[in-house]
């Protein structure tokens, strides 16, 4: 066979390096996006933060943003939206809604008048961890210097929830020899860190943990005795709600054991808990939505916009010289050139997609969750003229600040169920449904998965008992049986 050869011409779709930047910072979460812009900031010298910026606040009725479908992208001027004569500080948190709402403001901060008040911020008390606690109250005890030791070690021996999960013997086998602790002197030393301030410390099952807080009660308190004999030989009967057999074997009436049950239900089954180290989670909405002349509308979060420009003494610099020096500083500026107008696409596009988000589920804000429709990615891609992952990267970690709380753009996105009229009900409104129908239920005799359904059908929504036990299980929603009450 003999070698040759040929030239061929064909066509092929290539992602440039500006609409590869721009993907990535549509799917990226608002944090996740601030970090690359902290990043760029200081790997590129044409970049600064703008000290004012101007904002979206309504999508122009007859606006055409170009998506991330094709390569080309819009104008800076095709950023700027119709405001209604209206100004940005209308729709400032204050104004908006009637149920407060957590902000992390990013950038923007709120600074005290008072020069004290900038010098010295308020810090919030630290607080101290499970076994600094439980140390600090060995520290008061009248004990020996061997017992303290060994509470100590149990002390360190406590897992996050401030139980004992490891055995004694265990314990006492793994001490060295010439510490001369006995098996006594750890059951000892046990039984004075149980006895220390919190109740529950220090228990090796749930059951002795809540004995332990209820033996920390008066002993005149109602029921006390038979609370702890429930938690300690019928726990597993308490937790399965089988009353007819614990009535039976403690020979009691209702009333007890609706007391007894009453201050079990008040223990605490993680008493180490209290210690925890937790942080505050906060999340920023992309997307603030209001009712705006009987109509509901969606504007951009100032708080969430970083406000970049262009440096312009290095292009000043970059514009007079025009030597082959400088081709580094003309690459900067083209990099920044395109992470400004990529992040003014992404907002665009973000703003376009809870738009449509807000003007087909605007039941939902009229009414909450019952009032939900079906939905789906493609119904909003067609709109837009978008492609669906378009719409899909633009909704995930994507969050929108209502007057119903702060939710995620995929949380309006849903399956739809039929209806004997012939339409459709979207499975979070069924969900909704399902928590009306349990919180209006009789204790004494709720309602059944059947039952459930057969109430949904007299109103005209078709679902199937094993749909009803699955929405329950997704909303942690017991059982009927665990759901019973005396």
């Amino acid at each position: 066979m003999k070698n040759s050869l040929q030239l061929r011409i064909s066509q092929q779709l290539t992602l440039t390096p500006q609409l590869q930047q721009a993907i990535r910072l549509l799917q990226l979460s608002t944090q996740d996006m601030h970090q690359e812009v902290a990043r760029m900031l200081e790997e590129n010298p044409m970049l600064e933060v703008a000290e004012e910026s101007t904002t979206t606040l309504f999508p122009q009725e007859s606006s055409s943003t170009a998506s991330l479908n094709t390569s080309s992208t819009s104008n800076d001027e095709s950023a700027q939206s119709s405001s209604d004569d209206r100004s940005a500080d209308d729709f400032g948190p204050d104004n908006f809604g009637s149920e407060p709402a957590d902000w992390n403001t990013g950038s923007g901060t709120m600074r005290s008048t008072d020069d004290e008040d900038e010098t010295y911020p308020e810090q919030a008390a630290e607080q101290a961890s499970l076994r600094a606690h439980l140390q600090n109250q060995l520290t008061t005890t009248s004990l020996d210097e061997k017992d303290r030791k060994v509470v100590g070690m149990l002390i360190d021996a406590l897992d996050e929830n401030g139980y004992l999960a490891q055995d004694l013997e265990e314990l006492a086998a793994l001490l060295p020899a010439e510490l001369e602790i006995t098996l006594d002197d750890l059951e000892t030393a046990l039984v004075q860190l149980q006895h220390l301030d919190q109740p529950g410390l220090g228990a090796r099952n749930l059951g002795e943990c809540l004995a332990l807080q209820l033996k920390a009660l008066p002993e005149d308190t109602p029921q006390r005795d038979l609370a702890i004999r429930l938690v300690s030989h019928h726990l597993d009967l308490v937790a399965a709600h089988d009353f007819s057999k614990i009535k039976k074997l403690l020979r009691c009436c209702d009333d007890e054991l609706r007391t007894a049950q009453h201050l079990i239900t008040c223990l605490n089954p993680k008493p180490g808990t209290e210690f925890g180290q937790s942080v505050a989670d906060y999340v920023v909405p992309d997307v603030v939505v209001e009712k705006y002349k009987n109509k509901w509308r969606a504007r951009l979060n100032v708080e969430a916009m970083p406000k970049l420009r262009v440096n312009q003494i290095y292009a000043n610099i970059l514009q007079q010289r025009g030597d082959k020096s400088t081709s580094q500083l003309a690459t900067q500026l083209q990099e920044a050139k395109w992470l400004i107008k990529n992040l003014q696409q992404r907002f665009d596009t973000i703003l376009r997609v809870a738009q449509a988000i807000v003007e087909r589920q605007g039941n939902f804000f009229e009414h909450g969750e019952i009032g939900m429709r079906p939905l789906v990615l493609r119904e909003i891609a067609d709109e837009l003229e978008m492609h669906e992952s378009t719409v899909s990267r633009s909704t995930t970690q994507k969050f929108m600040l209502t007057p119903r709380g702060i939710y995620e753009f995929k949380h309006f996105f849903g399956s739809g169920l039929s209806t004997e009229s012939g339409g459709t009900c979207s499975s979070t409104a069924i969900r909704e449904l399902i928590k009306q129908l349990v919180s209006a239920e009789d204790t004494h005799k709720p309602l059944t998965d059947s039952r459930m359904s057969e109430i949904l059908a007299q109103q005209g929504i078709v679902v199937a008992r094993r749909t009803i036990a699955k929405y329950r299980e997704a909303l942690r929603i017991l059982p009927v049986n665990l759901r019973k009450s005396l």
